[in-house]
């Protein structure tokens, strides 16, 4: 089971098993047709098996090693029926997603690694990384947790707004200057801030901008050193928010993201519009980065801690089952 199980309830289990609906009806869909009128797992089933574990974008490398993992199972086994195989495929399906290290385990109820714990937050412009942020700070407090903002993506005015809508719809208190300002200025008031303030939690927003690594690698690097000035050892989380609709495109962003900066957790939205849920298992498994959060919907409370175990679970369960 995985680490979260003990919070994950039946609110949560609704969302996400509603959210994954579109990736459910492609992909399970596919699984039962490639084993349809089959007695026993063979070289069509593997074929037909890989064929739907592509159409969910799971991607290509992923995929090799579950079949490759499965096919040894059966040469192993000798025989393995079609019935059997759905509960093969879920263990190696949850076995390429990655566990976050036991150092940097947490949920919203928990106790937090550090105090101030502080959370950079990465990725490109429209990926829903405001939104993201705006929730994880709902969802923060409402655990009892008391949080900060800080709008160091200071480029682009409408990122300012949309936080301080944010911070305004959540009573969640925010850091901010005059657009154009240092980001590295923004962040290093933002945790100075949080250390009079007594904060739990401070999520920093940044710039979304990808087209030169190198202007994004330097400054990421310089917020990091900025927030180091203040508290030793932060930022504690630097969190990639994806588009989980977008699927390859995805990929490519979080190894541009992972390329430019430490990145150690990710947070995958808008899973509920797509029929490519299976990026999930694509980006956790080419990167060895923990899944740590999952946007199944537009409400607060559908940005959801990531469960392994959960998230196969509901793979394989279709509504009205």
């Amino acid at each position: 089971m995985g680490f979260f199980n003990k919070l994950f309830g039946k609110k949560e289990k609704e969302s996400l098993d509603e959210g994954l609906q579109k990736t459910k009806e492609t992909f399970f869909s596919k699984v039962t047709k490639a084993i349809a009128g089959k007695s026993t797992v063979d070289e069509e089933v593997l074929d037909n098996l890989e064929e739907a574990l592509i159409t969910a974008d799971v991607g290509l490398d992923t995929t090799v090693q579950i079949i490759e993992r499965i096919e040894e199972r059966v040469s192993r086994d000798k025989y393995v029926s079609t019935g059997d195989l759905n509960k093969i495929l879920q263990d190696e399906i949850e076995a390429t997603l990655v566990d976050a290290p036991s150092s940097n385990a947490y949920d919203f109820h928990s106790e937090l690694p550090s105090k101030p714990y502080v959370i950079l937050v990465v990725g490109v412009n429209g990926v829903g990384k405001t939104t993201t942020i705006g929730k994880l700070s709902y969802n923060f407090k409402k655990a009892g947790k008391n949080v900060l903002l800080g709008a160091a993506d200071t480029f682009r005015a409408a990122a300012v707004d949309q936080l301080t809508i944010w911070s305004e719809r959540t009573g969640v208190p925010i850091v901010k200057q005059a657009m154009g300002s240092d980001p590295a200025a923004v962040a290093f008031d933002t945790v100075q801030s949080a250390l009079s303030r007594g904060s739990d939690v401070v999520l920093i927003d940044t710039a979304g901008r990808l087209h030169n690594k190198a202007y994004l690698m330097d400054e990421l690097s310089k917020i990091r050193r900025s927030v180091q000035k203040v508290i030793p050892g932060a930022p504690h989380e630097v969190l990639l928010v994806l588009d989980g609709s977008t699927g390859q495109n995805a990929v490519e962003q979080a190894r541009q993201f992972t390329a430019a900066t430490d990145v150690t957790a990710l947070a995958i939205t808008k899973l509920d519009g797509t029929a490519k849920g299976g990026v999930v298992l694509a980006i956790a498994n080419q990167f060895k980065i923990p899944v740590k959060f999952i946007g199944v919907g537009e409400k607060m409370e559908d940005l959801l801690v990531f469960d392994k175990h959960e998230f196969v679970d509901s793979l394989f369960s279709l509504k009205g089952e």
